[in-house]
């Protein structure tokens, strides 16, 4: 039965992952299609296809990995002779002292193919990529020298040539309006910055239901538990591991116990402060270190009172993340703080509105900040891979380890069913943000070099009327396929390091548990 369920969190994890994809997809479907672009497939997954249907003129399917997904669009890649045209047409306009002609052409992206950052590179695309040094019979591209011998560059020329080919081979004659190159630079951003931005919304939309909807863990004012005795963190620290949970004789007793405070009772006020939730409760405890306040709290629905000395103690220090803080020796750093002895019942509450927009900026800043620092974290797991560093249960991981993470989490029983669509919910929502801000990279293939590409277009145009050039026509994107070439080289190193390590070395469930996370 556990087989069969960590197959079933398997089969989940990639049935929320290709919704998420799908979606991706849909969202530079819907702006394409409405601005009249020709788009030939729709697609989720690659490799080969394994469901397909067509619908008017666009090819919808499934392919056989899904772990990306694209749409395809004619004149990702603007033919040569419309760059060339429209500049000398500009140009012209301009030496004949004319205005010059207002073209609304532009730029483009790369891959030819929106989507494809998630993850997956189609077989057309490497096909086009196979066409390396091909080279042509009519020697148009790139004209053979009067000795019959190639040019230097050639190799680099035909296969600009293959890609602007293969680009517009679906565009019928009459149709170059209705290339993704003949869209405005604003349409074109447009289309572009839709498919992260479904993430992004979706993203958001999945951690409303679990921090909004399910709730989060909270603890409450009222007592689970009530510590005997108070012994200082140095101290605890110094003695055997059996005599970790036990009190000596000496040892100094906590005020909730001797002032007989028992589980179950909630606790109102402390020094006459109003404690409303648990955080508030330790702040005001924390505050007053070697006072003696009153303590005002409810037991079986009557109000009493009680009047207890505050224990200033020596306690682990920790950070905003709730980790102990360690000192250079690896020796947990302690600071001074008031102690009462009681621990509290924890609840499953909605997290309070005005506090769930710090969640979403917490959970997209920290994906910025991991990508940002991607580089170390492949650093990391390099050495991982070769067997110089152990794991990091908060270290980068993979969609293959995820994938695990995923069938453990459905397969325990150590975790009631809540709690495991919380987790699913969790993992499904930072994947989508992770999506959003991984194609956001300013690099072809992703979406974000696609974006970077129409805003240098946009500037590019600006400068030109701001000089008095007229309008210039489409960039010639085929020029950046030597750096897109190299970015899907090294997502795909990337992918297999993290495939080999995912699977050679694993990121447990318990693993993450232990470490917090």
């Amino acid at each position: 039965m556990t087989v069969v369920l960590y197959i079933v969190g398997i089969i989940l994890f990639l049935i929320g992952i290709s919704i998420s994809i799908a979606l991706h997809e849909l969202g530079h479907l819907t702006p394409a299609k409405k601005f009249g672009v020709k788009v030939t497939h729709y697609m989720v997954g690659f490799g080969p296809t394994l469901f397909s249907f067509r619908r008017g003129e666009t090819e919808y399917g499934i392919k056989a990995f899904p772990l990306g997904g694209f749409i395809a669009m004619p004149g990702m890649y603007p033919p040569e002779e419309a760059t060339k045209s429209r500049h000398e047409t500009a140009a012209a306009g301009q030496r004949g002292g004319a205005a010059g002609i207002v073209v609304d052409g532009g730029v483009d992206g790369t891959a030819g193919r929106l989507g494809e950052p998630d993850g997956a590179l189609d077989s057309t695309d490497n096909e086009t990529a196979g066409r390396l040094g091909e080279g042509t019979d009519d020697g148009d591209v790139a004209p053979l020298r009067r000795d019959r011998k190639k040019r230097k560059g050639r190799l680099f020329e035909d296969t600009m040539a293959d890609a602007r080919e293969f680009s517009n081979q679906e565009i019928e004659p009459g149709e170059e309006h209705r290339t993704f190159y003949a869209l405005s630079v604003p349409k074109r951003l447009v289309v572009m910055f839709s498919g992260p931005l479904v993430n992004l919304v979706l993203g958001i939309l999945i951690m409303a239901i679990s921090l909004l909807g399910i709730g989060v863990i909270t603890p409450t004012t009222t007592v689970q538990t009530v510590v005997e005795c108070a012994v200082p963190a140095s101290e605890a620290q110094q003695r055997p591991a059996s005599e970790q949970n036990t009190c000596r004789d000496d040892d100094q007793l906590t005020p909730a116990w001797e002032a007989g405070i028992r589980p179950g009772d909630e606790i109102t006020a402390i020094a006459g402060v109003e404690t409303k939730d648990w955080d508030q409760l330790s702040s005001v405890i924390k505050d007053h270190a070697g006072e003696r306040v009153d303590v005002d709290f409810i037991r079986d629905g009557q109000a009493q009172t009680v009047t207890v000395p505050i224990i200033a103690t020596e306690r682990p220090k920790v950070d905003d993340a709730g980790k102990t803080m360690l000192n250079p020796d690896g020796t947990p750093q302690t600071e001074t703080q008031g102690f009462f002895g009681v621990g509290p019942v924890q609840e499953r509450q909605s997290l309070p509105l005005a506090e769930f927009p710090g969640a979403v900026w917490d959970q997209v800043s920290g994906v910025f900040h991991a990508i940002l620092t991607l580089p170390v974290k492949l650093v990391d797991i390099g050495e991982v891979a070769v067997g110089t560093k152990d794991r990091d249960a908060e270290g980068l991981v993979g969609m293959v380890g995820v994938g695990r993470i995923a069938g453990e989490i459905v397969s325990t029983d150590q975790i009631d069913v809540v709690d495991k669509a919380q987790m699913g919910l969790g993992m499904l929502g930072s994947l989508n943000i992770f999506l959003f801000a991984f194609n956001m990279i300013p690099l072809l293939p992703l979406d974000g070099g696609h974006i970077a590409v129409g805003l240098y277009e946009g500037a590019r145009r600006r400068i030109n009327r701001w000089r008095g050039r007229g309008l210039v026509g489409p960039f010639d994107t085929a020029k950046l396929l030597p750096l897109t070439y190299v970015c899907i080289g090294l997502m795909l190193c990337m992918t297999a390091l993290l495939v080999y390590v995912d699977l050679v070395k694993p990121i447990t469930l318990d693993a993450i548990f232990n470490s917090g996370g």
